[in-house]
């Protein structure tokens, strides 16, 4: 039986219920949540797996010590009396972040070279000679986390944060974070089960992720790389056969749809879909909200529209008011969920909400709210068998009380290193709200704009695997993953085989 060991899932303030329930649904044991963070245990391939599949996840860290220091002097002796053969050798390059809540120890920084003196003065008594750091490249990332006087040495299987997917070819200035974005989509209870609709979708990340939700296809699977490749035990096969295994994927029979009143975000939406293989599941074009129409089949809003932070909008008010009259008009018998950070913003939309979730997007304490869009009064609706909130609904609200208690002591903290580093949603802005025509989906029943030419170029289908389970696209060899327009011509290879077999992934060049 293969042995477990315990891990910790980094996450969103507000995402870590998501979290859990992904946890859950993977097959971890001993969940337990916490502040911005889920532990559990596991094995190996459980390690790989949370890497790999989690759609909310910052990052996996695989714990190798607690301890307890009062001062920077117990740090080093308790680092230095690890055995640090087993985890790195002369040949290898390290790096350690640290994240620091304590009164004793200030600065991150000052914690993090007193972890590196400790690591380079065991080898060099024993051997004479040190490994070196690498701050851009490391082979092994260490991470040290402490709290008042309780220290947590990690090895972090992640790498390079995890809501870097690798789709995304350009973005609108500040795009909404992927993990964010997959969070909020999760909390809907969406699974592809109707069409999906993002009236202000910026780069697409929403549109995006919904359609790796809708299809179960792993956010992991266009990376480049994760740091426990670079592990001394790393398997190999193991996790090939993760990466290979499409057999969780599912078809997808609806659509999606993003638009946006600004054509630049259109183009850069366009092109991370296409990145993504996604154009068969994802249409977007140049529409404004105020032109929407009731679409024709069974749907979904979710929408993330400008919040007057950073962002020049001549009327966002007006704005909000114009999406709760579009909502009330042209969007019967359906629901819609917005994200936005001012009270007064909500107010304007006119529309009584059946949930309100607390999110942070960045530093903004924000409210994810669904909008059940009925004709007629709310008494009715409910005497006709009409649900206004589910127990699942209902758990998520509840949870409202433990973030409004925890968030005090989580703002004083966003100025610390591991902020700087997650949350790159931090500084964010949205695109903007000239008006312009909006583009009736689905006018004849038929779909426009599918592009069947991103996987296999099979016009029947999405197919992106042959029979043994490996990808049928990419005709080139070498290790180039785009051409120097910025389409993607070959998957990472991960082994011998897999260049033999001539097939890609896409990934992130930023």
């Amino acid at each position: 039986m293969a042995q477990e060991f315990e891990l910790i899932a980094k996450t969103f303030m507000g995402l870590e219920p998501v979290l859990a329930k992904e946890l859950t649904q993977l097959g971890a044991n001993n969940i337990q949540i916490g502040r911005r963070m889920v532990s559990f245990t596991g094995d190996k391939e459980t390690m790989y797996r949370a890497n790999f599949q989690l759609r909310t996840a910052i990052r996996i860290l695989k714990p190798i010590s607690h301890f307890k220091a009062l001062s920077a002097d117990d740090v080093y002796e308790k680092v230095k009396a690890i055995d640090w053969e087993q985890y790195l050798s002369l040949d290898k390059t390290f790096a350690v972040d640290s994240v620091v809540f304590s009164e004793e120890f200030k600065h991150s920084k000052f914690v993090s070279y007193k972890v590196k003196d400790a690591i380079v003065d065991q080898f060099r008594e024993k051997t004479g000679k040190r490994p070196n750091i690498s701050v851009a490249n490391p082979d092994i990332r260490l991470n040290m986390h402490i709290a008042e006087d309780n220290c947590t040495l990690s090895l972090d299987s992640s790498g390079e944060s995890l809501h870097r997917r690798g789709y995304r070819q350009e973005s609108v200035e500040a795009p909404l974070n992927e993990v964010l974005a997959a969070g909020m989509i999760l909390m809907t209870g969406w699974q592809g089960d109707t069409d999906f609709i993002d009236p202000m979708c910026g780069s697409g990340t929403i549109v995006i992720e919904a359609a790796l939700i809708a299809r179960n296809i792993a956010p992991g699977v266009f990376r480049k790389e994760f740091a426990f490749e670079k592990w001394p035990d790393f398997d190999s096969n193991l996790f090939d056969e993760i990466y290979n295994d499409d057999s969780q994927e599912r078809e997808f029979k609806h659509h999606v749809y993003g638009y946006d009143v600004d054509m630049k975000a259109v183009n850069t939406a366009r092109l991370n879909v296409k990145a993504a293989g996604l154009s068969a599941d994802v249409t977007v074009n140049e529409a404004d909200f105020k032109d929407f129409v009731q679409p024709a089949n069974k749907s979904i809003i979710v929408m993330n529209p400008p919040y007057g932070e950073r962002i020049s909008t001549p009327d966002l008010l007006g704005t909000y008011r114009m999406i709760g009259e579009r909502l009330k008009h042209q969007f019967l018998n359906n629901d819609a969920w917005v994200l936005s950070y001012r009270e007064e913003c909500f107010e304007q939309i006119g529309l009584k909400p059946s949930i309100k979730i607390p999110l942070y997007n960045g530093s903004l304490e924000c409210e994810f709210r669904k909008y059940q869009i009925f004709d007629g009064k709310l008494k009715d609706f409910r005497s006709e068998g009409g649900i206004v909130q589910t127990d699942e609904e209902k758990k998520q609200m509840s949870e409202k009380r433990r973030f409004k208690k925890d968030r005090g002591d989580f703002k004083k903290r966003l100025d610390e290193q591991e902020e700087n580093e997650d949350s790159d949603i931090r500084t964010f802005k949205f695109h903007s709200l000239e008006r312009k025509p909006f583009q009736q989906q689905d006018k004849k029943g038929g779909r426009r704009e599918r592009n069947y030419d991103d996987w296999s170029g099979n016009k029947g289908g999405h197919e992106r695997f042959d029979r043994s389970g490996r990808e049928r696209y990419g005709k080139k060899e070498g290790r180039e993953r785009f051409d120097k327009g910025g389409n993607a011509k070959k998957r990472f290879d991960r082994n011998k085989d897999r260049r033999n077999n001539n097939g890609y992934r896409h990934d992130d060049e930023d």
